[in-house]
């Protein structure tokens, strides 16, 4: 009698698994991140994330990436599935499966995208060794190229990379084991970095071999696939998979960033297209960057009362009035800043300025959604900011709080801004002087990121239009530039000298001007002069080195005397982008000026600094002064007591 051989269990088992997917078409759906709405594979609606990719919004978004250097974000779904058809009869024949997803990139700068993001089959979700920059988070620059990679990568690029042949810094590409892509296309006219949410579809025909990638902005299709695809590539898979492989994600960010975000995922592995993602419940990002267009809204009163019930969460107040937390229709967090009827001509001024400064849109500006007028009181509404202003945690007395604030965040929070006052300088319509850059002016998100705010002091005029000299002179002493108090003429280069106090501030953890009547800068120079450390003592040793000299020279360089000595914004942004020391100029030492009959900073330092409380220093017939400073994340207008007027 013919013995016949025991039947192996694992081939039967693999026999199985792909009849069941042949039969039975094992797919799923995330409508956001919270739940999961269809499954046929397992009931576990969970993604495996590792990286950067740690944040699922309350609304249902996962964000891949955030606003800091270098980073990696991948998001797995959690279970293998057995894309190689055929694998147990000798046969290499990739199965067919068919995905939907939506994404947003949003740049850390306007135009300027750092780096990508790419759906993802590979057979382990922890993608081990990978690099970030161009390299996406999935291969390790050794790897490159290797057929053990067993990888295939759709990438949505934004940044053109000559090493690996991009074709420009908005295409699509199918990559096989490497980041040189096997055939790619421009994303045009769809912009993969407007922040805008973008559909794709990746499709792969198992048994013609062709895989099919399309791209579409979200809210131009209602969520319908274009007839055409983008990209119409005949590969075998089959050469690639190996028995089980994982779908996911992966993102990364370079010496630019950008925030990789999903909204939505649906995959069905065998015939057919992917289950279609309902847009219409998709989470959404509000827009709340980019653009310089639309001004703010005249909202109701009554949808300002139901928005705060009834103005019950204040969160802050001062001698501007109070401000209090509300959440509009949609989930937008608000901040709704009540400006008392005694301060009439802030009123004026900034009513005024709603139409043209409140049409700013930038990531790193606080966004002025709208404004309400009732009895005389002004109600302006803001982006809500929960970890308030960047003053309270660096000058906490709580070590829990100040804690916070490490030296990453601390350095990303001074790029940040450097970002904003480059776009009110050169890139709106308008060049847009700030003229009150300081620690509590800046707010902090729920990220962490810094975000400029109150533009109650702005002034705006024409590019290539000399700025007419004001009457006034505006500011807070400390970040008061010399020759504004010298002849009250507001200039970019006053903006760029208040960023070098704050650049000192947040990297010494002191203020401008301490209680003991030290100026900053003075210390600062000082310390550098002689070799000594200027770094807060309370990171304990823990901030990059390199980073910190730089941050040291701009902040110096910044804070020069002389206007003409001074870097412009985007000098500092590449140097601080940079992060290199070596790269940043020597700052120029601060001569005292020699110019007759003017009145120097120092001079009028020392007449500041020699005054009694509250302070007051004649400058050449004017007087100055200085009471308590009273100062909150949403601090607004110029009849601030910490301002000096004329």
């Amino acid at each position: 009698m013919r013995r016949h051989p025991k039947p192996n269990l694992a081939v039967l088992l693999l026999h199985l698994l792909f009849h069941l997917a042949a039969s039975q078409e094992l797919t799923f759906t995330y409508s956001g991140f919270h739940t999961t709405t269809t499954t046929t594979t397992t009931n576990n609606p969970n993604l495996t994330i590792n990286g950067a990719a740690t944040e699922l919004r309350p609304d249902g978004i996962l964000r891949l990436t955030n606003e800091t250097s270098r980073l990696i974000g991948h998001a797995f779904y959690p279970s293998p599935l057995p894309l190689l058809a055929g694998a147990a009869a000798g046969e290499k024949k990739a199965a067919s499966f068919s995905t939907e997803f939506a994404f947003a990139v949003v740049p850390e700068y306007p135009k300027l995208g750092g780096h990508g993001l790419a759906f993802v089959v590979a057979p382990d979700p922890r993608l081990a060794g990978a690099l970030p920059s161009q390299y996406l988070g999935l291969l390790s620059a050794g790897d490159v190229g290797n057929f053990s990679n067993h990888l295939l990568a759709v990438e949505f690029d934004t940044v053109q990379d000559f090493d690996f042949g991009d074709i420009n810094d908005n295409h699509v590409g199918v990559d096989l084991n490497s980041l040189v892509s096997n055939a790619s296309a421009s994303a045009s006219p769809v912009n993969i970095k407007s922040g805008d949410t973008i559909l794709a579809w990746v499709d792969y025909d198992g048994d013609a071999k062709l895989l099919n990638v399309s791209v579409a902005p979200a809210a131009a299709t209602a969520g319908r696939k274009p007839a055409a695809p983008l990209i119409s590539f005949r590969v075998d898979l089959g050469e690639i998979f190996v028995d089980e492989m994982f779908v996911g994600f992966s993102a990364s960010t370079g010496l630019l960033a950008s925030s990789h975000y999903l909204m939505g995922w649906s995959f069905r592995l065998g015939g057919g297209g992917a289950p279609p993602l309902d847009v219409a419940s998709l989470p959404s990002l509000p827009r709340l960057d980019g653009g310089s267009g639309g001004t703010p809204r005249r909202f109701d009163y009554s949808d300002l009362h139901r928005a705060t019930r009834g103005f019950r969460d204040l969160v802050g107040s001062g001698g501007f009035g109070k401000v209090y937390r509300g959440v509009l229709p949609g989930g937008v967090d608000i901040a709704v800043k009540r400006v008392s009827h005694e301060s009439r001509q802030g009123i004026r001024e900034f009513v005024a300025e709603i139409g043209s400064i409140g049409r700013l849109r930038h990531r790193h500006l606080v966004h002025l959604h709208g404004w309400c007028r009732r009895h005389g009181d002004l109600l302006l509404v803001y982006d809500f900011m929960p970890n308030a202003s960047l003053d309270k945690h660096l000058f906490s007395p709580d070590h829990v709080i100040a804690k916070r604030l490490t030296w990453r965040i601390r350095y990303n929070i001074l790029r940040h801004v450097a970002s904003a006052l480059v776009y009110l300088h050169e890139e709106w319509d308008h060049v847009v002087l700030h003229r009150d850059v300081k620690a509590s002016n800046v707010l902090l998100d729920a990220d962490m990121a810094g975000k400029l705010g109150d533009f109650g002091l702005a002034k705006l005029y024409e590019h290539g239009v000399e700025n007419p000299s004001t009457t006034r002179v505006v500011g807070t002493l400390g970040y008061l530039a010399p020759e504004v108090a010298r002849t009250g003429k507001a200039t970019t280069a006053a903006d760029v000298f208040a960023f070098g106090a704050l650049v000192l501030e947040v990297v010494a953890g002191r203020r401008p001007i301490s209680s003991e009547e030290v100026v900053l800068v003075d210390w600062a120079w000082e310390r550098y002069a002689a070799g000594g450390e200027v770094v807060d003592a309370r990171l304990g040793g823990e901030f990059d080195a390199g980073e910190a000299a730089a941050a040291v020279k701009v902040g110096l360089w910044c804070s020069h005397p002389s206007p003409p000595a001074r870097p412009t914004m985007r000098e500092v942004v590449r140097f601080l982008d940079g992060g290199d020391p070596a790269e940043v100029p020597e700052p120029p030492p601060p001569l005292r000026p020699v110019c007759s009959g003017e009145v120097g900073y120092y001079d009028f330092m020392h007449s500041y600094k020699s005054s009694s409380s509250p302070a007051a220093a004649a400058v050449d017939g004017v007087t100055t002064t200085q009471t308590s400073v009273a100062t909150f994340p949403y601090s607004p207008l110029s009849m601030r007591s910490s301002h000096v007027s004329i």
